[in-house]
């Protein structure tokens, strides 16, 4: 005998459920007593509880005699009653704290998941391990406790005895399957690999529609042979009531009319709605069914429909699949199959809504007027896939609203800034546990169209995992000659895709995979002038911040020197969000002003305006304002809009040592290399010892150093940079340049040419230099950058020396 545990642990009663070892069981609990006894099982480092069965009230509580079929008065009780996924459900009614009807032995469990509902109920899911005998069941004020002695089976030898016993007890369950519809075929196949007769007992009594009382019999049974003997006479007496009832219902047996069986059929749903206290279940049902009657869907979605909600009829409510399939028809109902919005095709129209929202922007506003004037004249679909290229700030996804805006279609955003995983575009199939549909999918839910505008933001910044290449899900979504027939993992249904208007974002299109990339439209939004600024300012982002703080025009007025001022000294930005938020700060200021004097009126202009944002941040230094040896002014072009590049070479007793600092990236390396190349290979025009590099070092930094740099665009400035330190002749500090260096001094085409003019009229530098091959993308620059800018044109670094390179003092 084993001993008795010194310790107790806490008593879950059940009612009409026994469960056996090696089983798992879900119990639903509704009961505070119960509750407490899981709450505190939890509690325990092992999560032990014992599960000990009511004695019913209808019977004796001595142990039971097989009873034989013609005692039995309810036929259909045995009939009508299934005992599926071992439910157990405690009633509500509190009871009085007694012992004396819970039998002695019962089961020793381990608590291994809890779930717990919104009405207060609990799921518990509980593994059940040995045969225990109750020993001091008690009461620790709410708690039910006891000990318990664990109890070991008597196993006998699988003699040829047991072999047959086994053996019949599977033939007669066999033919017991084949007779009720309650039990699947499979269950049977992989009881067929069961030869220990305990084992074999304890499952087949989980199967059998048995009295719970039989069932805590069958528990209570240590001897292994004399328990499958007995559950094979409990499954005989089964066979025979079966039989019983397949030749009364053969007696009675007649032809029913249409009428007359649907209205047996309902009283029947309704008297078993009635029993479960439920009235809801068949109507949310019906409502399905009429929605997917009346839906106008596709008929392969009908049918895919109605096969579900087949499954839903036949699944109890309570199952976690029955919630699964509700969300998947409500999903497919909700998407948008034939509903469009009615495009608005006038080029007037589209023209002032996108002048109103925008400033600027003439290539993107001609390429929308272009698609409007194309769908007008052809009524085949146009596969428009754009994609806005420019730095944050410029108003890339504010565009993409008021496009659709000028083109009456539903509006639907899509982020996909750090998506690493490819179940996000394609959707999650319904197998995973919270499983949803593709962002794609989700977004033409929210638009509730299937032609409206989609913008998907920050399409670059996608990364590639072990979850999958979201890059390469978003190929079938962004090509026309595929996303006619989507097909979303979620909904696993065809989905037309042809008729949106998506319009893409990025910053930079270098990390961009390539097939991607090759899809997309690109439009390139360059960052904004000084001028561009104080017109969006005042037209845009002043009346909005008015608005948002709740300032009326004529109490605040914020004047364009002030304006100005921002720009130049509190923002160095391609967009204007740092400048709308300088704006947001001026209004708080005043705000508070204003609540302590509400007769104020203020004017904010260059003078005051130090006294809201505080002292400037950018202020160019006396020093640069006056021409320095060693150190030019470079432009470069980076994802934010184009930057002032400050490069600095100093000359200092050495061994010809190179020294490079600033996080320079490998291709500017290089050009400093070739730079000093060409510098050292000029030495007699220039001026040069030819020993240089022998008695000196040169150390070359560009300042900003925690900002990695790179490209070979810095390349005559890098050059100039190092004749300047040389020969100690100083740079002209009103000129920038960009160009790319050849060792034999020629200028090579660069890029960005716009941001970086924008970058020079912001820290107030009126002479760019440029390569030759550049000269014909001056005619895209604005007006007003061609009026304040002088430009000069080379094709050599001969010409860049003569025109920034001041003689010695």
């Amino acid at each position: 005998m084993n001993e008795v545990s010194k310790k107790f642990i806490p008593v879950l009663k059940l009612s009409d459920v026994v469960v056996y070892p090696s089983m798992i069981a879900p119990i639903f609990i509704t009961k505070s007593d119960a509750t407490i006894a899981v709450e505190n099982s939890l509690l325990t480092e092992d999560h032990k509880i014992l599960l000990v069965l009511e004695k019913s009230s209808k019977k004796s509580n001595e142990p039971q005699e097989i009873v034989e079929p013609a005692e039995y008065k309810e036929l259909t009780e045995f009939i009508e009653n299934s005992e599926e996924d071992l439910v157990h459900s405690l009633e509500e009614e509190e009871e009085l704290k007694s012992t004396d009807n819970l039998y002695d032995i019962g089961i020793e469990g381990k608590i291994i998941q809890v779930l717990k509902f919104p009405d207060g109920s609990v799921k518990a899911l509980v593994e059940a391990m040995h045969r225990v005998k109750i020993h001091d069941i008690e009461y620790n004020e709410e708690l039910l406790q006891a000990k318990y002695e664990e109890l070991e089976e008597t196993a006998v030898e699988e003699d040829e005895k047991v072999k047959a016993l086994v053996k019949y007890t599977l033939e007669r369950f066999n033919e017991y399957i084949k007779r009720t519809t309650k039990i699947n075929m499979d269950s049977f196949m992989s009881i067929t690999e069961i030869q220990s007769a305990g084992k074999l007992a304890d499952i087949l009594a989980t199967y059998l529609n048995i009295d719970v009382d039989e069932k805590q019999k069958v528990l209570e049974l240590l001897n292994t042979h004399e328990r499958l003997e007995y559950v094979s006479k409990v499954l005989s007496r089964e066979i025979e009531l079966l039989g019983i009832e397949e030749a009364i219902q053969e007696k009675v047996k007649y032809k029913l009319g249409k009428s007359q069986k649907e209205y047996l059929l309902r009283e029947k749903l309704r008297a078993i709605k009635e029993e479960l206290g439920s009235e809801e279940g068949m109507d949310e049902l019906d409502e399905y069914k009429q929605k997917i009657e009346e839906a106008k869907v596709p008929q392969k979605v009908k049918e895919q429909l109605d096969k579900e909600l087949s499954r839903l009829l036949k699944m109890p409510g309570y199952t976690a699949e029955t919630s699964v399939i509700r969300t998947y028809i409500e999903t497919v109902l909700e998407l948008p199959w034939d509903k469009k919005t009615e495009d608005i095709i006038d080029l007037e129209r589209a023209k002032k809504i996108l002048d109103e929202d925008h400033h600027g922007l003439k290539d993107v506003k001609e390429r929308i007027l272009e698609f409007l004037a194309v769908k007008k004249l052809s009524e085949k679909p146009q596969p428009t896939i754009i994609c806005f290229v420019g730095p944050p700030g410029v108003g890339k996804t504010s565009l993409a609203r008021s496009i659709a805006r000028s083109l009456n279609k539903n509006f639907a955003q899509v982020s996909l800034g750090g998506i690493n995983d490819e179940s996000e575009i394609r959707g999650h199939r319904r197998t995973y546990i919270g499983s949803m549909p593709g962002r794609i999918i989700r977004a033409i839910q929210d638009a509730d169209a299937k032609n409206p505008v989609i913008l998907i933001d920050e399409i670059e910044k996608m990364i590639k995992s072990h979850m999958g290449d979201p890059t390469a899900a978003m190929l079938e979504v962004l090509d026309p000659s595929q996303n006619s027939n989507y097909t979303d993992h979620y909904i696993d249904l065809s989905f037309d895709l042809s008729e949106v208007f998506f319009i893409a974002t990025a910053n930079s299109l270098d990390p961009l995979y390539k097939p991607l990339r090759d899809r997309l439209e690109t439009i390139l939004l360059p960052g904004y002038t000084e001028e561009e600024k104080i017109h969006i300012a005042q037209g845009f982002l002043i009346p909005r911040q008015f608005d948002t703080n709740g300032i009326k025009e004529d109490k605040l007025i914020i004047e364009e020197s002030a304006i100005r001022e921002i720009v130049s000294k509190y923002t160095r930005e391609s967009g204007v969000r740092e400048l709308e938020r300088s704006f947001a700060k001026i209004c708080r200021k005043f705000a508070i002003e204003l609540v302590e004097n509400p007769k104020i009126q203020v004017k904010v202009n260059a003078e005051n305006l130090s006294k809201y944002l505080g002292v400037p941040k950018f202020i160019r230094e006396e020093a640069e304002k006056e021409p320095q040896i060693g150190l030019v002014h470079g432009l470069a072009w980076t994802e934010f809009g184009g930057e002032i590049l400050e490069i600095e070479t100093s000359i200092m007793p050495g061994k010809g040592k190179l020294n490079l600092t600033g996080r320079l990236g490998e291709i500017m390396q290089e050009s400093a290399k070739t730079a000093l190349s060409y510098a050292r290979s000029n030495y007699e025009k220039l001026n040069i010892p030819p020993d240089v590099q022998e008695k000196y070092d040169i150390h070359i930094h560009a300042a900003d150093g925690a900002t990695p740099k790179d490209g070979p665009s810095a390349g005559i400035a890098l050059t100039l940079a190092i004749i300047s330190a040389i020969t100690h002749r100083p740079i002209r500090s009103d000129v920038a340049m960009t160009g790319e260096i050849t060792l034999r001094g020629r200028i090579l085409p660069i890029g960005g040419l716009r941001e970086k003019c924008i970058a020079a009229l912001r820290s107030e530098i009126c002479n760019v230099i440029i390569p030759k091959a550049n000269e014909k993308d001056l005619q895209d620059l604005p007006d007003y950058i061609k009026e304040k800018l002088n430009f000069k044109i080379v094709s050599s670094m001969e010409e860049v020396i003569d025109f920034a390179l001041l003689n010695r003092k």
